[in-house]
């Protein structure tokens, strides 16, 4: 029997994205979907879904908001934060959410939360919903274990190939990736070289996703390493780099209302 879910992002993309994973994952069915914080709590009043899948980060109730109200009017339906921050991990705790993935979503930590999800549900008793049972705070502080080991991941060297030669670079030095030929290019404040990664997708879930954003379906970014941001037609922007030929970038009309929502535009 599919577990039936909500999904909650205040990005549409985000819940497209989500829901055309679970699509591959199976056994999921996605019966309801909510903007914000205020609009989730209403329809996971009205549907009772088995599982919610939760933004952290959404203009009026934030998702641990939610959460905790969920708690209060004890709420059957079981919860998986989604986000691109990693530093609340322990607030999931709190809440006893049953996993806290981060963006962008890896279909086989998807897959892995789906069957945490299905087993909590299929043996769900009384003593398990709070966070006062061993085998849940243990369950939690396993997770939290794995966010920071994930973290660490990120902050690996990459490898990328200039001439002959392959360097290993720091992730923080990466200025921007882009999508030129069928293949990665990846530009530091010293060289620029190809990447061994397929896909820009690849690369991204390897950086952080609070620093590194896709701002175009070819190209990904450091926003510490945004020189300037040029105002351009339609309201859009492009980004002026902090490389040596102060590389322009465009971005696409999704990406515009994030990068305004950040740097207050």
């Amino acid at each position: 029997m599919d577990l039936r879910a909500v999904l909650v992002d205040d990005e549409q993309l985000a819940r497209d994205e989500l829901g055309y994973l679970l699509g591959r994952v199976g056994g999921v069915e996605v019966i309801g979907q909510a903007g914000n914080g205020v609009e989730a709590l209403s329809t996971i009043d009205r549907l009772q879904p088995d599982l919610v899948f939760l933004d952290v980060q959404m203009p009026g109730l934030t998702g641990f908001e939610v959460a905790r109200r969920m708690l209060d009017k004890q709420a059957v339906s079981h919860i998986i934060f989604v986000t691109a921050f990693d530093q609340h991990a322990i607030e999931a705790f709190e809440v006893n959410a049953v996993d806290y993935l981060l963006k962008p979503v890896d279909p086989g930590r998807l897959e892995v939360a789906v069957d945490r999800a299905r087993r909590r549900i299929s043996t769900d008793r009384p003593s398990d919903r709070g966070t006062g049972a061993a085998g849940s705070i243990n369950d939690q502080l396993e997770k939290i274990v794995q966010l920071v080991t994930e973290r660490q991941s990120r902050r690996e060297r990459l490898a990328i190939k200039v001439g002959e030669r392959f360097l290993l670079v720091q992730s923080e030095e990466i200025i921007y990736a882009s999508l030129v030929d069928e293949g990665i290019t990846v530009v530091t404040g010293q060289h620029a070289g190809t990447s061994n990664y397929r896909t820009l997708d690849e690369l991204q879930a390897r950086l952080d996703p609070s620093v590194f954003w896709r701002v175009h379906r070819s190209h990904l970014v450091n926003i510490n390493k945004i020189k300037e941001i040029v105002p351009w037609f339609s309201r859009n922007y492009i980004l002026r780099m902090k490389d040596a030929k102060a590389t322009e970038i465009p971005v696409s009309r999704t990406q515009t209302r994030r990068l305004r929502e950040y740097l207050k535009l």
